[in-house]
């Protein structure tokens, strides 16, 4: 997923309020000395300084940025000539230079590098943003500006970027209340503030129980599990204090694996557990009344602008348009997902049952049993597979496919040419592959940590624009593999593999960006998964598997037979994977539908995962009381079904690959794949820009067909 920032701020136009905001008036010498707010120096048009940066210093760079910022805005909104597209909506694309600067550095102190100091002054800075971003968001004069450009362009168009950046600037002010009076404005910036301390509570809150609900395991508890994986726990555990016990973490990319192959049940059920009830342990850290408070909220907030459901508000510019719409997609497919789960789970009861292992399936079941049924199904061991995706190799291939699709070069920036935050992240200079053009660069950040969010992300430090002079791109990838101990390759999951190509799909997505103006670098969350989810599909092309699929001990190439099993076995397990998934986004949808007054979030997410019955045997892919997606922001609140929507036009992409004459590397395909679905990112309608390439609109039938479910009429 696309990593929302720290706080979407005025050039994304959140949702944030107006209330007062003390202006702080630091010493400008003093802050010329703070490193977060200077201008970035070095090569490849300056780099952000990430080896010098210090969480004291985040507090008055943020506030320093701020105030710059909302005077660069004071002057927009103050200017005596007639509004234009230059002295009003260019002019607001140019402020808050200093800010944009500043945030990239939150961001990273914030996801890859959390601390106690820093969440505490995070928690301290959260509401300062709000009636910082408010400021701006309900200044009058300001959007009586925007809208007076926005009306000419009604009668008067203007070139097609200009006009799109008009109309999508309008549009997000006026969501956020621009068109309120100055009662109901008052009351909307008070719940974004409250708002905004929530989101950091309930974000601080999962993190905490990730970092503290850890299973130390000895040695006698480690039947099943690989080699690596055991000297990887052992390492951490000896990191962590534990000298001689191997631990397993409470984040996912520890969990799956202990899941899949430990065969002491007991203590895959205490590892389940942790998992799936981070936030819902009914301590200090419990984030179900936070939920029910933030639901409240962003219902009354909304209804402030006459409508009847969050749902209703936040649709209205995605490609889904209603709630309606994405719940029709949502529900037409999960009748498939439900009754594959009934198959999988008999067969897995079987393989139970004819083992002699005397249980009954339940969730902390299901991995370990569907590795056995893949094995007896199609005789294929995902251990054996992991030999062969080693994430060296694994990154070579993104770097071949890149090549291929886009005619990049990747070329690995010289240790210390480039500041980096953290000794395990590493720069590679990105190129025109045939005029040796500079592009920008690529960060990638590997391995799990402690401070570090749980996932995998794409982000970047400065996009491509070119209306003051054109920028290159610092885009970056985040992972959360298992560090190996010293000396052990970095052995994947085919799963980790797939997110691995689909994180470098935005990375992709970010440096073929060819738009004018910051505005235009955002996405319709809806469409922003779908390139990425796209470029998962390369990693089990033929030129990818035969090239980069290698033994990590032997260096031999996959064997022929291997890969004819992966391929055989591609809709296994959709039950499950579709299910988990599908749970999360209906649950979203439906908790912002109801009526929050008295909400009991336990109760209600078990009566509705009842009502849309729910298999047992397997959780949501993300439990409520843990959903970051959804509750420690807004980006992807009412939009988590977006990966679905996105995953029509995957499927129904790739078979406009599949069908070219080249296959997945056709050329022409491809170009137009760049020219249509990447580099306008937020330059043209999604819809419109999708049947440029397509031809026609998308089809529900190719991602039926994908998963291996029935096609009904």
């Amino acid at each position: 997923m696309k990593k929302p920032q720290p706080l979407q701020y005025i050039k994304a136009i959140s949702i944030c309020a107006l209330i007062t905001f003390t202006n702080c008036k630091q010493d400008p010498t003093k802050m010329s000395e703070n490193i977060l707010t200077q201008e970035w120096n070095g090569p490849y048009q300056g780099v952000p300084a990430f080896d010098k940066m210090k969480v004291t210093d985040i507090k008055e760079a943020i506030e320093f940025g701020m105030t710059e910022s909302l005077a660069d805005i004071d002057k927009i909104a103050n200017n005596t000539e007639a509004p234009n597209f230059t002295n009003t909506i260019a002019a607001i694309e140019a402020s808050g230079k200093t800010l944009d600067r500043v945030f990239n550095y939150y961001g990273i102190l914030s996801s890859n590098m959390s601390s106690p100091a820093f969440r505490s002054i995070q928690s301290e800075l959260a509401p300062k943003l709000s009636e910082y971003s408010s400021k701006i968001t309900q200044n009058e004069k300001l959007f009586q500006r925007i809208k007076a450009v926005y009306d000419a362009s009604q009668e008067t168009p203007l070139e097609l970027q200009e006009q799109r950046v008009v109309d999508l600037t309008y549009k997000k002010y006026e969501m956020n209340g621009a068109n309120l009076d100055p009662a109901k404005k008052e009351r909307y910036a008070a719940i974004n503030k409250e708002l905004s301390s929530l989101y950091n509570t309930f974000s601080d809150n999962v993190l905490h129980d990730e970092e503290n609900y850890v299973t130390y395991l000895n040695a006698d508890q480690l039947d099943g599990l690989s080699e690596g994986f055991i000297k990887s726990a052992a390492k951490i555990a000896t990191d962590k204090g534990q000298d001689g016990t191997y631990a397993i973490t409470n984040t996912r990319s520890s969990m799956d694996p202990f899941l899949t192959y430990a065969t002491n049940r007991a203590l895959r059920k205490q590892v389940w557990e942790n998992y799936y009830s981070r936030g819902d342990n009914g301590d200090d850290f419990d984030n179900n009344a936070i939920i029910a408070q933030i639901l409240k909220l962003r219902k009354e907030r909304v209804a402030l602008m006459g409508y009847n459901n969050y749902a209703e508000w936040r649709l209205q510019d995605r490609m889904a348009k209603t709630p309606e719409n994405a719940m029709d997609l949502m529900m037409a497919v999960w009748p498939a997902a439900i009754g594959r789960v009934a198959e999988e789970v008999a067969d897995m009861q079987t393989v139970a049952n004819d083992n002699g292992d005397n249980i009954t399936i339940e969730p902390w079941d299901y991995r370990f049993y569907a590795e056995k049924v893949r094995k007896k199904k199609y005789d294929l061991d995902s251990d054996e597979v992991k030999q062969y995706l080693q994430l060296d190799k694994l990154t070579e291939a993104l770097f071949f496919t890149a090549e291929k699709l886009f005619n990049y070069k990747f070329t690995p920036v010289k240790e210390g040419t480039v500041p980096v935050f953290q000794e395990d992240v590493h720069v590679w200079e990105v190129t025109d592959k045939d005029s040796g053009k500079h592009i920008g660069l690529w960060y990638l950040d590997p391995f799990a940590r402690e401070g570090k969010r749980s996932g995998a992300w794409a982000t970047t430090y400065r996009s491509y624009t070119n209306f003051e002079g054109e920028t290159n791109v610092l885009a970056s990838n985040n992972s959360n593999f298992v560090k190996p101990a010293p000396g052990e390759a970095v052995l994947v999951s085919w799963d980790d593999a797939t997110t691995f190509f689909h994180e470098f799909g935005h990375a992709l997505h970010f440096f073929s960006s060819n738009v004018k103006y910051p505005t235009l670098n955002g996405g319709v969350r809806d469409y922003t998964e779908f390139q990425s989810q796209l470029l998962e599909r390369w990693l089990s092309t033929d030129q990818v598997i035969n090239k980069f699929l290698v033994h990590y001990k032997t260096g031999a190439p996959i064997p022929a037979s291997l890969v004819t099993k992966i391929k055989k076995a591609a809709t296994f397990n959709q039950g499950f994977g579709t299910t988990e998934y599908l749970a999360s986004a209906l649950i979203d949808m439906k908790l912002h539908l109801a009526d929050p007054t008295n909400i009991d979030i336990d109760a209600f997410e078990r009566e509705t995962l009842a009502e849309l019955k729910m298999p047992k045997e397997l959780p949501m892919r993300h439990r409520t009381q843990h959903f970051g997606h959804v509750f420690s922001g807004e980006g992807y609140a009412t939009a988590y079904y977006g990966y679905m929507w996105a995953d029509v036009l995957t499927s129904d992409a790739s078979e406009a690959f599949a069908e070219a004459p080249d296959g997945f590397y056709d050329k022409e395909t491809a170009d137009k794949l760049v020219k249509y679905l990447f580099a306008p990112r937020n330059a043209m309608d999604p819809a419109e820009a999708y049947r440029l390439f397509r031809g026609r609109d998308a089809k529900i039938e190719a991602l039926m067909k994908d998963r291996g479910f029935p096609i009904t009429e």
